[in-house]
């Protein structure tokens, strides 16, 4: 482990390098539930960002304070990049706990801190949700609450590392080029949780994020019990005036679990300046536009109306999914960039065009008619973005509601793929594969961990497992936030354990992602698009896991009369309703099919499992999820 340290600590030392050398200047209301518009959607013009860069300056200069602020659109397209005059140029990754591994002592650029901040705020939120990094903070800690001693981790345990730039989802920035604007992009350092990142609205509609950093610490807040008085977070909330969330759907009008959860720690009470007296932006005066190699030209531009096909995200217009209100991924020619496909599974078991079809419909229908968890108005419908994988990992199809978070695209396909690749008989070869081919670091270790801790065939006998089975062997403590027990065998051991070090999930992509991180910084070769060194399969030229692993709920295998054929992955709402439309939709997708194709086979799923004593979860549905029938226990029996 030292030796791989050392080796990304001087891919990421010469990234700062090259990039200080080479980084040069270039309402209130409870929000809507309504179908995305297109004809009447905003989105940020080149004053509105003006106006935004403005207001965060003058709210640092009145603070005394510089630092560095970025502004995206909703599908993550960099609108400006600002660093103030004297601010920092570089950010230390730290969660404040001590410890060394993951990313943990890693110096990054200040514009890649800001711009992972921005994205959050944007990738989080929706028309009925506006979360923000200090969100991401209290759901991704190893309590939820953080701090809240015998209380599982949080419910969006491991999103951080998704909208990875390794990702072969998410769309790499080439100036210019066709793909210019289309989206979801990537994220430099996945989604963030360290304050200071907030989504930007227009009318009730979102339009994008700030993310803003003043003291050279790319970190999160471990004790959320108080309010802080954060620098980072009042110069975004200043930019955000005039483009601020509506009150009534800001998360701390949304609760998990019986609890509420946090927006910011202060308001527009807490600024010292008046954002509406700010003086009009001029690039040179207080600071200088940059360019950020992969992601920014240096020159302002406007974001990309969402719903629109310019954005990569628009209504479907095929016949695959007539009668539902279906939106896809599109590329610079408005073509579906993943329609249903046949499966690359042989020996004529793998799924076919139109089961994968038939998987992603009833998928959504479930979507339709179930109540959301982090949506306002109340008694909304659950907005959610539903991936089929096969079990090579190849995308067999991706299709939303009009109004999921972006985060959930890269996410649930994350999921489908984390759900086929553990419950493969081959994923212990795989992972022992992958660890082969990174320096100093066997990732190995991780299946010997597993099968010490499950049992001697783990990850080669065939049990199927959905992400809450996987994910609860990924936590710091096992059972799940139970304090003083071991880790999971998935996890490091809670003494190395941070939000930046998870163990499995993130030593899968380290690599990549210092690579990338230097190419950002000026070396050659950007990271392939391919966040993991799992062997390639034949069929697909790819691997089981391009995007990287998934650590928390929302995904199931598909099988077909107890073969393997695949994975289905839902995000973009609470964990169990994602669990709920992923399992749901493929149990009625295989009863109107008729094939064999459905759910694990009972005897086989992880649930049957009891590591340590203690029984694994497959899914947790709601007790009582829809909308138009009191229906209750749905998945029982299923």
């Amino acid at each position: 482990m030292t030796l791989r340290n050392s080796i990304r600590l001087r891919l990421v030392a010469l990234a700062t390098i090259v990039c200080l050398q080479g980084c040069s200047p270039g309402g209130d209301g409870s929000g809507s539930d309504e179908n995305i518009s297109p004809a009447v959607d905003q989105n940020l013009t080149v004053a509105n960002v003006e106006t935004i860069l403005s207001q965060a300056i003058a709210e640092a200069i009145a603070r005394g304070i510089s630092g560095t602020v970025a502004i995206v659109d909703r599908v993550g397209n960099i609108l400006a990049v600002f660093r103030m005059d004297g601010a920092a140029t570089t950010a230390t990754i730290t969660s404040g706990r001590g410890v060394t591994t993951g990313l943990e002592g890693l110096v990054v650029a200040d514009t890649l801190a800001a711009i992972a901040k921005a994205v959050t705020g944007a990738y989080l939120s929706s028309r009925g949700n506006a979360f923000t990094t200090r969100t991401a903070n209290q759901i991704i800690q190893e309590h939820f609450n953080p701090g809240e001693l015998l209380s599982p981790g949080g419910p969006l345990f491991g999103v951080q590392f998704s909208q990875l730039p390794c990702s072969d989802l998410n769309v790499v920035f080439i100036g210019g080029g066709p793909l210019e604007f289309i989206g979801p992009k990537r994220s430099p350092l996945g989604l963030s949780a360290d304050p200071g990142g907030l989504p930007l609205y227009k009318d009730g509609d979102l339009v994008g994020g700030i993310g803003v950093i003043t003291d050279g610490v790319y970190g999160l807040d471990l004790n959320i019990s108080d309010f802080d008085t954060d620098n980072d977070e009042l110069v975004a909330i200043a930019g955000t005036v005039g483009f601020d969330a509506p009150s009534g759907i800001r998360a701390n009008r949304i609760t998990v679990e019986g609890k509420s959860l946090r927006y910011t720690d202060r308001d527009v009470n807490s600024l010292i300046s008046n954002p509406q007296l700010a003086p009009p932006f001029i690039d040179g005066l207080d600071g200088q536009l940059l360019t950020v190699r992969g992601y920014f030209d240096g020159a302002i531009v406007p974001g990309r109306i969402f719903g629109q096909a310019a954005s990569g995200i628009r209504p479907d217009n095929s016949a695959a999914f007539s009668g539902i209100n279906a939106f896809v991924l599109v590329d610079g020619a408005d073509n579906n960039r993943f329609p249903p496909i046949d499966g690359t599974t042989g020996g004529g078991v793998g799924l076919t065009a139109a089961e994968v079809t038939t998987i992603l419909t009833n998928a959504l229908e479930t979507a339709f008619s179930a109540r959301a968890q982090i949506r306002r108005p109340l008694n909304s419908h659950a907005q959610v973005t539903v991936s089929v994988v096969d079990d090579n990992g190849a995308v067999l199809g991706i299709v939303r509601t009009p109004d999921a978070p972006i985060f959930g695209i890269d996410v649930s396909l994350q999921k489908a793929r984390t759900a086929a690749l553990f419950s493969n008989t081959e994923a212990a070869g795989d992972l022992i594969a992958a660890g082969a081919n990174i320096a100093a670091v066997d990732i190995g270790d991780f299946v010997a961990n597993a099968q010490a801790f499950v049992g001697p065939n783990a990850l080669t006998d065939g049990t199927a497992f959905s992400d809450r089975a996987g994910g609860n062997l990924a936590r710091p403590f096992y059972p799940d936030g139970v304090d003083g027990n071991p880790n999971g065998p998935f996890s490091r051991p809670f003494p190395d354990w941070s939000p930046f070090s998870t163990g499995l999930q993130e030593e899968l992509i380290l690599d990549n992602l210092a690579q990338h991180l230097a190419f950002v910084g000026g070396a050659p070769g950007d990271t392939v698009a391919r966040c993991t060194n799992l062997p390639l399969q034949i069929e697909t030229g790819s691997n089981r896991a391009a995007n990287g692993i998934q650590i928390f709920p929302g995904s199931v295998p598909i099988y077909r009369v107890g073969i393997l054929v695949g994975g289905v992955g839902v995000s973009g709402d609470g964990i169990d309703q994602d669990d709920l439309v992923a399992f749901l939709g493929l149990h009625n997708a295989g009863l109107a099919l008729g094939t064999g194709v459905g759910n694990a086979p009972i005897a086989i799923r992880a649930d049957n499992l009891s590591p340590q004593g203690t029984a694994l979860r497959y899914v947790n549905c709601p007790f009582t999820p829809f909308l138009d029938s009191n229906e209750q226990n749905v998945c029982a029996g299923k």
